[in-house]
């Protein structure tokens, strides 16, 4: 055991995504009673790559947890782009489906901006189309990428107090860094940080990365942050999930975040494993924007 147990806390995102499905399935027990139909969740995958069929049945599993229905539209890798975007405009006009995904990567014969594009933004759950990456700027409702409203969730769950807080969040990819900085300085809680966005060409990001008071970890690279580049007491959100080899394993490998894990806990306040930390609350994020577009919370 490490001697920082005593004096961190471990975000547990497993369990709070457990709380949130509760409160979730609460909420679609009232719909039924009601003798409503159930959300629907649809999810489009393309292919047979492993990784992408893993996250579809967890989404889909997470779905028959909390009462929702869900539709898996299982497609050939050789689909063409016209044939995909068919299947895109027929989930766009389904008045029975409130929201659906489509699970990247996408084979390399198919633009995915373009797919991305052609989703109707009232029943983008995951939050990529501009129209909602525009409002979300802007402070309007909208449905919020499923990664960062997980990491919003935590922070507030938890109670971490980010008023006037330096953050530092490290990637910039359209679906975690950029948002996550947007969402941190917003003024709101979880808000009103000071957010420095950095990314694999900022320098001395050591320096700025020990001033953070909560650092947000998305760039892709196992064990990125060292115990070096954090001061005491820090708060760390590890977004990573990296294979590495391990001859020790069943599977020839282990995950790992883009954090050091066993040498920066010992000096935080709170931070999150992987796995077991972040992961679960994607879901649980597309989930909560699937039951605001059922809800029409977001557009009417």
């Amino acid at each position: 055991m490490y001697d920082y147990i005593c004096t961190m806390e471990l975000l547990d995102g497993k369990q709070l995504s457990k709380i949130l499905k509760s409160e979730i399935k609460q909420e679609v027990e009232k719909i039924m009673a009601k003798g409503e139909r159930a959300p629907h969740l649809a999810a489009i995958l393309v292919g047979n790559n492993p990784a992408s069929q893993s996250y579809v049945r967890s989404k889909v599993r997470s779905c028959d947890e909390v009462g929702f229905r869900s539709t898996l539209l299982h497609l050939e890798e050789n689909i063409t782009e016209k044939e995909l975007l068919e299947v895109v405009e027929r989930c766009n006009t389904d008045p029975e489906l409130d929201g659906f995904i489509v699970q990247l990567p996408l084979p390399d014969h198919i633009n995915e901006q373009r797919i991305n594009l052609a989703i109707n933004y009232k029943k983008d759950v995951d939050g990529f189309h501009p129209v909602n990456f525009g409002r979300m700027v802007q402070g309007l409702p909208a449905f919020l990428p499923a990664t960062p409203f997980g990491i919003l969730m935590m922070l507030d769950r938890y109670h971490i107090e980010t008023e006037g807080k330096n953050c530092v969040v490290i990637g910039r990819s359209n679906i975690v860094g950029q948002p996550m900085s947007i969402l941190l300085s917003r003024k709101a809680y979880p808000g009103n940080c000071t957010v420095t966005l950095a990314h694999s060409r900022t320098k001395n990001l050591s320096e700025i990365t020990r001033k953070a008071d909560i650092i947000v970890a998305a760039i892709g690279r196992p064990n990125y942050l060292k115990a070096d580049m954090v001061s005491e007491g820090v708060v760390v959100i590890d977004v990573g999930i990296n294979r590495v080899e391990d001859a020790s394993r069943k599977r020839g490998y282990r995950l790992v975040g883009d954090v050091d894990f066993e040498n920066v806990a010992p000096k935080c306040s709170h931070i999150t494993p992987v796995p077991g930390g972040v992961g679960p609350l994607t879901v649980t994020g597309l989930l909560l924007n699937t039951l605001k577009s059922y809800n029409k919370e977001v557009y009417i």
